[in-house]
């Protein structure tokens, strides 16, 4: 085991090739410092300087450990830094999963404002649905996540923050006879082959969608069923089926499919950040930023502009 301060010392002489002008600068006298050179040398094994009475020399092994000891130098002066910023939550690893949908809302925004406002913490992100995310928060691989699900209905035993409600619209084949309307009717839709995600993914939505088209009179009739809302999507444009996807992933334009809203109360889908208690430090900074980031974008536009650095 080799201490901090033989290395220290070791480095001076190296870098003033002169004991007295070393002894100096550490503020000490000479003999010490010849003696803990000597320690190292013990220590190591090797010889580190070529010493005359005129001279001193790095020897091969001298100039290699003079690289090494100063890489550890540099990170042990920066060791009460990062342990100060992690236990602050301003540095570390934050593994965030997120279901697909959220990346078309504000997630690419959340996600820029926090690396912006915590340069030293490393994301870890992860696209993953409800039912894979619950799976890796039980193996702790992953720190918070946001999920989808129906009004209400977070996983029990996490502590959650709502950032998105929206309603859920319909996506149809370009070709679908009621593709001209802005809004759709029941009976536009009553005989369409249905394309959804499994219940597993997401079940409290899939039982909200599926309940809601029998409260309308229709009879849902699942012809595939896709995990992902882009797979979901692709479906659609092959002409295979329509499918609800919440309103964000409208802004996913893909040849061939339309968009349209269902006439009467939607179906509303939420999506949360959840993350279990208590929170790491790194956590709650993230959950901080969401939260502060929702809110900006809740005030009036002008309020905004003027809240603005000049």
């Amino acid at each position: 085991m080799i201490e901090l301060r033989p290395l220290r010392q070791f480095v001076a002489v190296a870098e003033e090739l002169h004991f007295g002008r070393a002894a100096m600068r550490l503020a000490m006298t000479q003999p010490p410092l010849t003696l803990a050179v000597q320690g190292l040398e013990r220590t190591l094994g090797v010889r580190l300087f070529e010493r005359t009475r005129r001279t001193v020399e790095l020897t091969p092994a001298g100039h290699a450990l003079l690289e090494e000891a100063r890489r550890l130098l540099r990170a042990a002066e920066a060791l009460p830094h990062a342990v100060q910023a992690a236990a602050l939550g301003h540095a570390g690893r934050l593994r965030l999963a997120f279901v697909s949908s959220i990346a078309y809302a504000a997630l690419p925004l959340w996600l820029r404002a926090f690396r912006e406002a915590y340069p030293e913490v490393q994301l870890q992100l992860r696209e993953a649905t409800l039912d894979v995310q619950l799976v890796a928060f039980a193996a702790d691989d992953i720190d918070a996540g946001f999920v989808l699900h129906a009004p209400g209905a977070v996983p029990p035993g996490f502590a959650a923050l709502t950032v998105l409600s929206e309603a859920m619209w319909l996506a149809l084949p370009e070709g679908h006879a009621a593709g001209a309307r802005t809004t759709l009717r029941e009976r536009d839709i009553a005989d369409a082959p249905l394309l959804i995600f499994p219940r597993a993914v997401t079940p409290s939505l899939y039982d909200a969608i599926l309940a809601g088209q029998r409260a309308r009179g229709l009879t849902p009739h699942v012809a595939q069923e896709a995990i992902q809302m882009q797979t979901l999507v692709s479906l659609v444009s092959a002409g295979i089926g329509i499918a609800w996807v919440p309103e964000s992933v409208t802004r996913l334009q893909r040849p061939g499919v339309v968009y349209r809203r269902l006439a009467g109360t939607p179906v509303t889908a939420e999506t949360s950040l959840i993350w279990r208690e208590p929170a790491a430090p790194v956590v709650q900074r993230f959950i901080d930023e969401v939260r502060a980031q929702i809110d900006a974008q809740k005030r009036p536009r002008a309020q905004r502009r003027q809240s603005r650095p000049a």
